[in-house]
């Protein structure tokens, strides 16, 4: 018997996964920076609490760790090489399709964002919510993959009643 989990052996769904959220994280940055050209035409107000603005955020989430140097640039840019690996072989090994799910999330946003860091030196953040004097942080399609794939390990982990991670 194979001790291969059902995504090891189907783990061309991870990558699915994360090639297409990657595709639509990058495409819309590239959209909003040369085709429509966000730098030039500055802020644009979609609602009253919905901006796209464009930030270079050189930090990580929230814009913790503000790296201005090239030296941080590339550490950072490490991390984000060595979390991905490690992100796609616990996906690769996933015994649940959610778990696997949410890891494709998390692996499109990581590898997203991390060619940013390296393409430009710094993360593009276009999406502001806001509400009143409360201001959201800006963030981007990568940051909305993080996200989702977080709540998904955080519903795995909560209905995984067989205790697979014992197994």
């Amino acid at each position: 018997m194979s001790a291969m989990t059902p995504w090891g052996r189907h783990s061309g769904m991870v990558a699915l996964i994360a090639i297409v959220g990657l595709m639509l994280d990058q495409a819309t940055k590239l959209w909003l920076l040369y085709g429509f050209d966000l730098g030039a035409a500055g802020p644009v107000a979609l609602t009253s609490f919905l901006d796209i603005v464009l930030v270079w955020n050189r930090g990580i989430s929230y814009g913790l760790f503000q790296q201005d140097g090239d030296i941080g640039r590339w550490l950072l840019a490490g991390f984000t090489l060595v979390a991905g690996v490690a992100i796609w072989i616990w996906a690769a090994n996933a015994r649940r399709f959610v778990t696997g799910l949410a890891l494709g999330l998390i692996l499109a946003g990581a590898i997203g964002n991390g060619i940013d860091r390296l393409v430009f030196g710094a993360v593009v953040d276009f999406v502001h919510f806001h509400v009143g004097s409360f201001s959201w942080y800006v963030f981007n399609v990568a940051d909305v993959w993080i996200v989702a794939g977080v709540i998904g390990l955080l519903y795995d982990w909560a209905t995984d009643r067989g205790g697979s991670a014992a197994k």
